[in-house]
């Protein structure tokens, strides 16, 4: 169910413009708080849904340094990581994450 993803390579993070303001005014969720997941013991999942031959995307199930519950669309491009959108764990997610951690 979840996978790793190899994330050494990693610079740092992406931004359309349009996905950073419509995570903020869609789901109340700041960039930095969406960066934070990836720091904190997130678990990744492949997003079969939306991946494509050319790209694969994946969620990150996480927690911010504020214990806020996460849900992360993103994509790893070259050596970024482009965030497609942000949004609170729903209830199901949530417990996914906890019981993947063992929390």
């Amino acid at each position: 169910m979840d996978v790793n993803i190899d994330l050494s390579d990693i610079i740092g993070f992406e931004w359309d413009k349009g996905n950073k303001d419509k995570n903020k005014l869609k789901h109340n969720v700041e960039q930095n708080e969406s960066e934070e997941v990836f720091f904190n013991k997130p678990i990744f999942l492949e997003n079969i849904k939306h991946s494509t031959k050319d790209e694969v995307r994946y969620y990150a199930l996480g927690r911010t340094l504020k214990n806020r519950y996460l849900l992360i669309s993103f994509c790893k491009r070259q050596n970024k990581i482009r965030v497609i959108s942000a949004r609170d764990q729903d209830k199901k997610e949530k417990e996914l994450y906890k019981k993947l951690l063992n929390i």
